[in-house]
């Protein structure tokens, strides 16, 4: 958790403020905005050994409806192989305005800590398998100049569940 809380976003402070009160042990590192995976490059290496996902809002032809896929970074995504699994043909990005409306984030900002923020349950997680896997993952704290590491167990366990949030599983 920051020092200060002075010149941060209400957003981040609330990611903090939840992963407290659930007694989730998280280590955080500030950092130069990251829009893309390779400006993550340096802060995956503060974060190791947890593993680093590309966090992506998809949605249906119709927008009707969301999901998060969080996926390993160096994993490529095809829509074809997630649509069959989840059963939703035509997926692609979701625009800027869902990001904002259903999960407080922004373009590069995109983090499973929004589900926070989707008291609604808008958007349905996925995680590929080999983020399940894993004992540590790292994300951003609905900012993207601050990034968290922080046990799979406790965000499968303690923060979706927390937030009335589940998740299914996908091989990609």
């Amino acid at each position: 958790r920051p020092q200060s809380c002075d010149g941060r976003l209400e957003k981040e402070i609330k990611v903090y403020d939840l992963l407290d009160k659930l007694g989730i042990e998280y280590q955080r590192t500030d950092h130069p905005a990251a829009f893309t995976m390779e400006a993550c490059a340096a802060i995956d290496k503060v974060l190791y050994p947890a593993v680093i996902c590309k966090n992506l809002l998809l949605c249906n032809a119709q927008k009707t409806s969301f999901y998060l896929l969080m996926i390993r970074e160096d994993k490529k995504f095809k829509t074809k192989d997630l649509s069959k699994q989840i059963n939703s043909a035509r997926l692609s990005f979701a625009p800027e305005e869902y990001m904002l409306e259903f999960l407080n984030i922004t373009p590069g900002s995109v983090s499973v800590m929004g589900l926070m923020n989707d008291t609604e349950n808008h958007v349905r997680l996925l995680i590929d398998e080999d983020v399940i896997k894993s004992e540590l993952v790292g994300c951003h704290s609905c900012i993207n100049t601050s990034s968290i590491r922080l046990r799979v167990k406790d965000l499968t366990d303690k923060f979706l569940s927390a937030v009335g949030h589940d998740y299914t599983v996908v091989k990609l």
